[in-house]
């Protein structure tokens, strides 16, 4: 009788529990419900929004428990632009509206800071873009042409003008730092994340359809095109490259911090512009991962060439994964890694940056939670594909862990650390831009950024032009702010089309000439022989000298100018057994600067002279003749078009007269400079020696001086300081060709001033100040026109060896109403 009790109880248990986890899995949310955890989110929101404004407006961020404010990425109110379009989804348009007048009355960005490139283009430029496209809704009065005028699409577009000088790299791919009003900084970390690389294309490719500019789209396709390329031979990417030599500084590779957002644009990037060969490009790129990275639905690091495992840890960085799954199709993956990550959820409260999959706990020193977006982000994607109220649940443990936990009272605190929930005193911006956001929306089913395209708004342009916006095709960036896809199609037209090397474009994109005579253009023709830098870095601007009549730069009449090149490959970086492309080219170059000059031939077979700001000893004298012979060579080819007319006669004189006098000033001062430098090495190497070996030294400066010759300079005593030949360019007429330098010292240097005295000679000491005390050379004013064809020319170039093809250029013509987008159609990819 017992065991049968026994067994009917354990009967009764079971089918309890079973019953509960029933009821558990298909809860229902009333309409109730939801409005109810809606509401619960906007209170959330407005009171971060409101303590900001109150205690830490106009600093970039609030600091929730001093309540006030510091500035962490810009100093331009970061806070405020990044959570504009928040204001807007959550319907709170006289808000927005007041705080559009603002930003565009306030906001200047011609600040003499440096910032993220990567951090400023997500929030600031998105958050720009997506308030300029819901400006509409807001009901903000518009200009004239609007979305393609807008003051918010001018503040976008100036802030990305900012940004391009970072692209202006060998490889094309961006520094991470730019200096908002002078460019890439001085020595600058050539280092950067590979999400730092591929995460530009979304808002790139928006201020390119809006404003009819092709080179912001160019460039940061080129750039992820680049980055992909640089896979290894396994198919997985590092977590940091260097974005000069194109090597890989760490190889780790994941989905999480570094890389996560270079996966994600792939997907969105081909959503939102319609271009398959991203697609294409996302799922080659998860093959491997599914391959090496995942275990048991969790996503771990391993090395990118073996594919060993490295790290075996969750990051919370990683939680965005089910969403761009969900964005493809693949629910039933993105469910079972969902359930991994909402299971640390419940044991901490909060995700931690770091959770140790084997140990089951947080990893050490990584146990904070910064009021992370992704888990609640892919909740939000499921919930609206599958409509499972389990993402429902999950986006109320969120809210309620925040309420409890990281609530201040001026805002919301960073949590510390995940076990204890301790407070940190910082509230990120993208609390407000994307947290408070993906929680609103997944409790809102009504909003009208969930539209399925049942309707939408007509909207006419002044020119006549129509087309449909708010028709719920929106596409979030990595930041949270959303775009309006479909008002890409209204402002420039654009199609497929192969890109010709031959052809110049002008900054808009149209072809305004064909191709230059100098390469005639026929049918299967091979492009030209590039030179290895056709995408000239900021750094090494500042080192090129342009001696009239010598350097490309001004050879007008040969049509060209100093074309970049980027030579591209696929092949591990790292591998010492595959070295880079043109590395024997590099060591050719490399020997030039040894000697102290470098001549690179160029297309035409003309010579660019390069200053070198450094000596190296002991040298190896080149010869001066054949400098000479070789620059003489030079000037003579390039007059032979020019006609015999009397100014052109003269101009030709002038430039060989300042020519040769540089090169005089050259020939008299190098070689004693080097040479002088040759004998301080010797004798620090012969004392040296002395002192290893406790003898007196063999060489001594008197010796030197004798073997140097009696008329040798400079000659130096103790006692006295040895004189330079004065090599300031002052004296030269500066009527030479267009852009020469001529004004400066043998190392590019500006004198501060010139000497009371007339002499010709100055002391070391004093000749080494001016090298350190003179201001920097001018920099060359950046060119986002030789930027987007130095893109161009890369592109063109990689094309020859790949065996897909996705160019495309954009046609000022007027666009008809109602444009259909233009699919593209063909394999893109090589199958590996």
């Amino acid at each position: 009788m017992s065991f049968k009790f026994r067994s009917l109880c354990l009967f009764l248990l079971s089918l309890a529990i079973l019953h509960e986890n029933v009821v558990f899995g298909r809860r229902k949310y009333s309409r109730q419900d939801l409005i109810k955890l809606r509401e619960e989110v906007r209170e959330m929101f407005n009171h971060a929004y409101s303590g900001y404004l109150k205690y830490a407006y106009p600093y970039d961020e609030l600091r929730p428990l001093t309540c006030d404010g510091i500035d962490t990425w810009g100093s331009y109110s970061l806070t405020l632009i990044d959570a504009l379009d928040t204001l807007a989804v959550m319907g709170n348009y006289s808000e927005f509206r007041r705080v559009v007048s603002i930003v565009t009355t306030n906001a200047n960005f011609d600040a003499n800071i440096n910032v993220s490139v990567f951090e400023t283009n997500i929030r600031i430029v998105g958050g720009l873009l997506s308030a300029h496209l819901l400006s509409q809704r807001a009901g903000l009065e518009l200009e004239p042409g609007w979305p393609c005028n807008g003051p918010l699409l001018r503040l976008a577009e100036d802030v990305a003008k900012r940004l391009l000088p970072a692209f202006a790299t060998r490889s094309g791919m961006p520094y991470g730092t730019v200096n908002l009003r002078y460019g890439v900084p001085p020595g600058e970390t050539t280092v950067t994340c590979t999400a730092g690389v591929g995460t530009y294309i979304l808002e790139f490719a928006t201020l390119s359809r809006l404003t009819g500019d092709p080179v912001y789209e160019e460039v940061a396709m080129h750039a992820l095109r680049v980055m992909y390329d640089h896979r290894s031979p396994i198919g997985l990417f590092g977590n940091h490259i260097d974005v000069k030599t194109g090597k890989w500084v760490a190889r780790d590779s994941g989905i999480g911090a570094g890389v996560d957002s270079f996966f994600e644009y792939l997907v969105k990037g081909s959503i939102l512009l319609n271009r398959p060969e991203l697609m294409a490009m996302f799922n080659e790129a998860r093959k491997p991962i599914d391959k090496y990275l995942k275990k048991n639905n969790w996503y771990i690091w391993a090395s990118m060439h073996k594919g060993q495992v490295t790290l075996p840890v969750f990051q919370s960085l990683e939680a965005y994964w089910p969403g761009v799954l969900t964005l493809i199709g693949d629910v039933e993956t993105a469910l079972r890694s969902m359930h991994n990550y909402n299971s640390v959820w419940k044991q901490y409260g909060f995700t931690p940056e770091f959770y140790n999959i084997p140990q089951g706990q947080a990893g050490t020193n990584r146990e904070s939670y910064p009021l992370r977006p992704e888990l609640v982000e892919s909740a939000m994607y499921l919930y609206r594909a599958t409509g499972d109220p389990f993402m429902l649940d999950i986006g109320k443990n969120i809210l309620r862990s925040i309420q409890h936990s990281a609530k201040t009272p001026c805002g919301y605190a960073t949590i510390k650390d995940s076990r204890d929930h301790s407070q940190e005193n910082r509230m990120e911006s993208f609390f407000l831009a994307e947290t408070t956001k993906y929680l609103y929306l997944l409790f809102d089913p009504d909003n009208f950024i969930h539209n399925r395209g049942s309707h939408g708004r007509v909207h006419t342009l002044s020119s006549g032009k129509q087309c449909v916006l708010d028709s719920g095709a929106y596409i979030f960036n990595t930041e949270a702010h959303p775009i309006d896809a479909s008002a890409l199609n209204c402002c420039n037209d654009w199609k497929q089309e192969s890109y010709n090397p031959y052809t110049s474009f002008n900054f808009k994109g149209d072809i305004i000439s064909e191709a230059n005579s100098r390469h005639p253009k026929t049918d299967r023709e091979e492009p030209p022989e590039m030179d290895d830098e056709l995408i000239i870095d900021v750094e090494d601007q500042q080192e090129i000298i342009d001696i009239p009549g010598v350097t490309a730069e001004t050879s007008e009449t040969e049509g060209t100018s100093m074309a970049p090149s980027y030579d591209e490959h696929t092949q591990d970086q790292d591998d010492p057994d595959h070295p880079e492309t043109g590395d024997g080219e590099a060591d050719e170059i490399q020997d030039k600067h040894d000697e102290g000059i470098n001549i690179n031939e160029d297309a035409e077979g003309g010579k660019v002279i390069e200053a070198i700001d450094k000596l190296n000893s002991p040298p190896s004298y080149p010869s001066n003749e054949a400098i000479i012979d070789a620059l003489n060579k030079k000037l003579e080819e390039s007059t032979k078009d020019i006609a015999d007319d009397e100014t052109g006669a003269v101009n030709v004189t002038q430039q060989k007269e300042h020519m040769n006098e540089l090169l005089k000033i050259v020939d008299n001062n190098r070689q004693k400079l080097l040479d002088f430098i040759d004998k301080l090495s010797k004798i620090d190497k012969d004392l040296a020696e002395s002192v290893s070996s406790d003898r007196p030294a063999s060489v001594n400066v008197s010796q030197e001086q004798d073997i140097m010759g009696k008329d040798d300079e400079p000659t130096f005593s103790p006692n006295e300081e040895p004189k330079i030949e004065n090599t300031s360019f002052d004296h030269i007429s500066s009527d030479g060709a267009e852009g020469s330098i001529v004004t400066k010292n043998r190392v590019g240097e500006h004198f501060l001033e010139t000497r009371e005295d007339t002499t010709d000679l100055m002391s070391l000491t004093e000749y080494v100040k001016t090298l350190v005390v003179s201001p920097p050379p001018p920099k060359n004013k950046f060119d986002a026109q030789k930027l987007l064809e130095s893109v161009r020319y890369a592109t063109a170039r990689r094309a020859l060896n790949h065996s897909w093809t996705d160019r495309y250029d954009y046609l000022t013509c007027k666009a008809q109403p109602f444009l259909i987008r233009i699919t593209i159609a063909g394999e893109f990819m090589d199958e590996k």
